[in-house]
């Protein structure tokens, strides 16, 4: 810093002594040297990297500054223009410092006490790309003259379009949003490409206080000084009188972008580009993901709807968290909560033909809590689990028409105790197929299943499915006991979806750096058998029930005939866990709620009633507008109409509404050959 005496007046601003001038000088020299470089020079800012959807538009960011940098000749002109008009209407006569800008800031000095900033849009520029060598805070006049020696210098190796598109690459407009690129998409919604006259006015509005002239949160401050701005465009010849007052009336229209599309997708696509070794929050990379932004705002929209409905249910035990203002609640509603936290839940989206993964959600609100229950979840899916002991009793010749016994069981364990599996219900059905069996989700018969098979058996094929979790040896994880991870779970599903064939989960298809280069493009993991695609067949037959006359029914109520669909709901011990997984031709959908902290939802919370609701809003809503394909019937299955109350086959006097055509695989049918393998011949398990 200089020397207290050597500091002038406001008459020796123009002419300090050679002494000040040395003093002045002598910091900057140092500081350059030490600091970034020299402060004449235009850097390329921190950029952030953008995630892309499949449809190529922007669903989230990475990086320590959120910014975009673009080339000016992408930008209508006035967007700049109205940048110049306010902050330096001298700014193509000048060589960095406004001298009659300076002069007239001098003179207010002087013969009015007023002090105002006279600085070009070069100084400023100067300033914000180097902070360390010319610190904006400091208000010595030291500051001010090493500020326009760089000025002039910047000005002499750079033209002004250069000058002006880092400066508006470069400014910081609140909120996260840096340059004039992310501004645009965070404020209206748009590539700065398109921003209208009035819009434009509104961000160079901005820069003398982000927070005062926040377009979102104050509006009609904004909407003054934008006027002004469009005022100073006419004044200058930028735009004519008629197309100022023509912005003017124009409302201050933005649109929220505080919340990501999909922060939870981001923060996974960042973990899994540093693992492939790119350094992605260093910026300026584009991430091209799976997913499919409509639908993952579908997902997000439905979860957080769904869990505002589950708060307002009589006996809901949690907190009531929704966002949304609700009315004084009665004195019954407002006694304490028994469970001292918000409802959770998460939702993943796949594509069962390729493992892309459309849409994922890790929780209601990112803001309030970034954990990833999606992937990093570790949950018991209750009666969902289900469909694995039913497709290995399939696989080894159980048929759907088979008659299985529900009924009170007491099974022995190795440590002495008495493991006796129980229905939702409290009530035992006696005598049904295997197929009511599943669609009314009846413990006991899944049990015998598992034990009739061998549970390392039922495990062994979730495991080539795709599920990771390890799967405890126990009868009670054939309900479900055993706790998975949401998105390997809906990814195990997709098999019974695809014709039997495991799938791994992915996010990223590209990484590309700055120049379009391809710096990581991961190639999907090789299809893996996990059961016969005539089991899968027939399972998803039996899975189609489950919504259409089952514990899913709630679902076929949101999602039009048209879709088929099928799945499971999975409820757990104490109404704590509730599922629903389900698919249709394209997409396997999976819906999971509970509080972090394992406890009662409420008093007979169910997966058909709480997170199939969920599910259908979801896939509702990605085939809105448009049909599904069909599922067809692979070589190696055949149909023969069966009555539903006995299993045997239907006869003349079978009534019409007991009539449907159940699936074999060829050779169990009735009157074929009988298969090797007879389960439940003996009645049920009891020990």
């Amino acid at each position: 810093m200089p020397n207290a005496w050597c500091l002038p007046s406001a008459k020796q601003w123009f002419l300090p002594s050679a002494v000040c001038l040395s003093a002045w000088f002598t910091p900057l020299q140092a500081q350059t040297a030490a600091g970034t470089g020299e402060p004449w020079r235009i850097i390329t800012p921190a950029q952030a990297t953008l995630v892309l959807g499949r449809d190529g538009s922007v669903i989230g960011e990475i990086g320590r500054e959120r910014r975009l940098s673009i080339p000016l000749r992408t930008l209508p002109k006035y967007v700049g223009q109205a940048f110049i008009a306010v902050e330096d209407k001298r700014f193509y006569q000048h060589d960095g410092v406004d001298l009659v800008g300076v002069a007239g800031a001098l003179k207010d000095a002087v013969t009015k006490g007023e002090l105002r900033g006279a600085s070009t849009i070069t100084q400023l520029l100067v300033g914000n790309m180097h902070p360390d060598v010319i610190d904006r805070r400091d208000r010595s006049p030291a500051r001010k003259l090493r500020e326009q020696q760089a000025a002039r210098e910047m000005e002499k190796r750079y033209n002004k379009e250069q000058i002006l598109e880092a400066f508006l690459n470069q400014l910081d407009f609140g909120r996260g949003a840096f340059g004039i690129e992310m501004a645009a998409r965070q404020y209206f919604g748009k590539p700065a490409a398109d921003l209208t006259l009035a819009e434009a006015a509104s961000l160079a509005s901005m820069p003398k206080s982000p927070t005062i002239y926040d377009p979102s949160r104050n509006p009609d401050r904004n909407r003054e000084r934008r006027n002004t701005v469009l005022a100073l465009m006419a004044d200058q010849g930028y735009i004519t009188a008629a197309q100022a007052a023509a912005a003017q009336r124009e409302p201050v229209k933005t649109v929220n972008r505080l919340e990501k599309l999909a922060p939870w997708v981001t923060d996974v696509v960042r973990v899994q580009a540093e693992r492939a070794g790119v350094n992605v929050a260093t910026g300026g990379y584009r991430i091209q993901t799976t997913i499919d932004p409509a639908l993952q705002q579908s997902a997000q929209r439905a979860l957080s709807a769904g869990i505002d409905e589950i708060e307002q249910r009589p006996g809901f035990r949690g907190l009531k968290c929704a966002k949304r203002t609700a009315p004084a609640p009665s004195a019954a509603a407002a006694r304490k909560p028994r469970v001292d936290a918000c409802l959770e839940g998460a939702v993943v989206v796949i594509d069962p033909t390729t493992g892309d993964v459309r849409a994922l959600v890790g929780g209601r609100d990112y803001a309030r809590s970034s954990f990833n229950r999606a992937i990093d979840g570790n949950r018991q899916p209750g009666s969902s689990f289900k469909a694995f002991v039913y497709a290995q009793a399939v696989g080894q010749g159980l048929t759907a028409n088979a008659m299985v016994a529900d009924t009170a069981l007491r099974i022995r364990l190795e440590n002495g105790q008495v493991y006796s599996p129980d229905n939702a219900d409290n009530e035992f059905l006696g005598a049904l197929t295997v197929r009511e069996a599943l669609t009314r989700s009846r413990n006991p018969v899944a049990v015998q299943l598992a034990m009739s098979v061998g549970m390392d058996s039922v495990t062994a094929l979730a495991r080539r499915a795709g599920l990771r979790a390890p799967i405890a040896p126990y009868p009670s994880s054939a309900l479900g006991a055993s706790v998975v991870q949401p998105l390997d779970f809906v990814a195990a599903y997709a098999s019974f979806d695809n014709g039997g064939v495991s799938v791994d989960p992915r996010f990223i298809t590209r990484i590309e750096d700055r120049t379009g280069r391809a710096v990581f493009a991961p190639q999907g993991a090789p299809m893996r058998a996990a059961m016969d695609p005539r089991v899968a067949f027939i399972m998803r037959d039996m899975l189609k029930d489950v919504v259409e006359r089952g514990t899913a029914t709630a679902l076929r109520r949101i999602v039009p005939a048209r879709i088929p669909v099928a799945g499971k709901t999975g409820t757990t011990n104490d109404n704590t866990d509730v599922w629903f997984v389900g698919m249709t031709p394209e997409l396997v959908t999976g819906v999971w709620l509970g509080f972090d902290k394992p406890a009662m939802i409420a008093p007979g919370a169910a997966g058909g009633t709480l997170a199939a609701p969920i599910a259908g809003r979801v896939i509702a809503a990605a085939y809105d507008g448009r049909n599904a394909g069909e599922w067809t019937a692979p070589p190696g299955v055949v149909a023969v109409e069966v009555d539903r109350a006995t299993g045997k086959p239907a006869d003349p006097n079978t009534p019409a509404e007991r009539r449907y055509n159940e699936w074999f695989l060829i050779g169990t049918e009735p009157g074929a050959l009988a298969w090797p393998l007879s389960l439940f011949r003996l009645g049920p398990i009891g020990y």
